[in-house]
């Protein structure tokens, strides 16, 4: 499934129904009053938020998110039906936006959660409403009101305990298949993952989702790579997974490399970098990796950092790094 984080939509919700001039024509009820019913409501258009969802492609293609209009009023005080909502499901994390002001209208965090995008319009009220003692036969009605009618910008931040980041290759999908039932693309080139991928792990009868974060490079701040598109995705996290890669050539620096990256989030946003990180050195099962990771570990350890070494793809030191994960996140 394409994996789409942005659209822009328009909302139109129902117009109310117009209320009803009448009067009672009846035998033998000479000079029946008014009776005429009231127009029913407009319905809304209503974004819930659904927990099950993870892009937002059903609203990318170009379309009017319509609700009902209400029905008109009837004789015999007869009220209209009241217009059908219309409900648009989004996946959870998906900020609403005013799309000419930006204005935040709502954040729809959790499962089920709903708002109110577009009010309909109220129905009008029909000449029975307007009946006095001074003024028994009222002779009109009101329209019903216009439903409301606007853009909006929706855009999804991922939902996710655990973001795991790190430069490209550096075995991001490979863990998180290890971890999880997600199976994501995997491949040796850089920019396999071109989306990010959910997985939830679960350990001792607790569970937490973590996140596979793509796209991170040097200037990913800025735009380069795929960092500008994904790096909001890192926000929603409680702690990081930072991957380190040594098994390419022999100049690369692990620490160079970790501060690199966490430039690039305290660019995108000061608060990223300060988030909780377990820096973990993946591939250990390459001898050239193997022979260096006491090294690293003791440079790490030095700055106070948790580190773990492992093998995404033997599966060496993995439970112990998830049950180091679970601890961190109660």
């Amino acid at each position: 499934m394409k994996f789409v984080d942005q659209v822009r939509i328009r909302v139109m919700a129902g117009d109310g129904g117009n209320g009803c001039v009448s009067f009672r024509r009846e035998r033998y009820v000479p000079r029946g009053g008014p009776d005429g019913g009231d127009g029913g409501k407009g319905g809304d258009v209503i974004l819930q938020a659904d927990g099950q969802l993870s892009t937002l492609l059903d609203l990318s293609y170009p379309q009017q998110l319509r609700a009902r209009k209400g029905t008109h009023g009837k004789g015999k005080n007869q009220t209209g039906k009241n217009g059908e909502d219309r409900i648009v499901r989004v996946p959870a994390g998906t900020l609403v936006r005013d799309d000419e002001s930006g204005e935040l209208l709502q954040d729809l965090l959790f499962d089920g959660q709903q708002f109110v995008a577009a009010a309909g319009g109220r129905g009008g009220k029909g000449n029975a409403r307007f009946a006095t003692s001074t003024h028994r036969a009222p002779r009109h009605a009101e329209k019903g009101e216009k439903g409301e009618e606007r853009w909006l910008r929706l855009d999804l931040k991922l939902l996710a305990d655990v973001g795991l980041i790190g430069f490209p290759n550096a075995g991001k999908s490979t863990l998180l298949s290890q971890i999880s039932s997600a199976r994501p693309k995997i491949g040796d080139y850089p920019f396999t993952t071109l989306a990010p991928n959910l997985g939830v792990v679960t350990e001792e009868g607790r569970s937490f989702v973590v996140a596979d974060i793509p796209g991170l490079i040097e200037g990913a701040s800025m735009g380069a790579g795929l960092g500008l598109t994904f790096l909001r995705h890192v926000e929603r996290t409680r702690l990081l997974v930072h991957l380190l890669d040594i098994s390419g050539a022999p100049s690369r620096n692990p620490l160079k490399d970790f501060d690199g990256l966490n430039s690039e989030l305290n660019a995108y946003h000061p608060s990223l970098s300060e988030k909780a990180q377990i820096v973990v050195l993946n591939k250990i099962d390459l001898p050239s990796v193997r022979k260096k990771a006491a090294e690293v570990k003791k440079q790490f350890e030095g700055m106070g950092r948790r580190f773990y070494a492992i093998s995404g793809k033997t599966g060496e030191g993995v439970k112990g790094l998830i049950e180091a994960i679970s601890q961190m996140l109660d």
